[in-house]
């Protein structure tokens, strides 16, 4: 990434467009809401008035609204409890796999560790909407957010057996949720505060 880059708006009517080349479109696992694509530029000169914010500042202006992006990414793995209800309509010989004291104990372990998670995202958003800077626990609230969505859909999947690989069954559309848009390790780097000097 280039922590210098600015912000511009180019529409396809503006005098410098025709230097703005776009890619195919990147297939890909996840979040699919977006395309992904490379982008090139071939002698743009972007006039001032096309400009967004202050010249070079546009990487900061992205890292800034991603702190409410990553909000919503952790809001999100609410979605984890239609999986942790899940079970009780898997039958295996006639009942329900909720009968398993193996299942219940695993079940009980990752409802704790949403609840947990919920908690965080709360505080997270309290110091949100007070006007503080959330960078490091927003970053903590989605690492762990990601991090539990593939706990609770892979466990979920073990429970479904063969049939959890299949399209009639919802827990795998829930397969994809590891990718989505940041590394976790950028996530971690965010978390520890060593990315503060962005915003210097």
């Amino acid at each position: 990434l280039v922590r210098s880059a600015s912000i511009f708006c180019g529409l396809s009517n503006t005098s410098f467009s025709s230097g703005i080349h776009v890619a195919k479109k990147i297939d890909k696992l996840g979040m699919r809401s977006s395309d992904t694509a490379q982008i090139f530029f071939e002698d743009v000169r972007v006039p001032s008035k096309n400009l967004i914010g202050e010249e070079g500042k546009g990487f900061t202006y992205q890292m800034l609204q991603f702190q409410e992006e990553r909000l919503w990414g952790a809001a999100t793995g609410k979605s984890s409890f239609v999986l942790l209800g899940l079970g009780r309509d898997i039958r295996v010989t006639l009942r329900s796999v909720l009968h398993n004291q193996a299942v219940h104990f695993r079940l009980a372990e990752l409802a704790t560790e949403v609840e947990l998670l919920r908690a965080l995202l709360y505080r997270t958003v309290a110091l949100y909407v007070e006007g503080n800077d959330v960078t490091k626990f927003a970053s903590m609230t989605k690492l762990k957010a990601g991090r539990l969505a593939r706990e609770v859909t892979d466990s979920c999947l073990q429970f479904w057996g063969g049939m959890g690989f299949t399209s009639e069954v919802l827990v795998m559309d829930f397969s994809s949720a590891r990718i989505y848009t940041i590394p976790n390790q950028w996530l971690a780097e965010s978390a520890s505060g060593s990315v503060s000097y962005m915003f210097s």
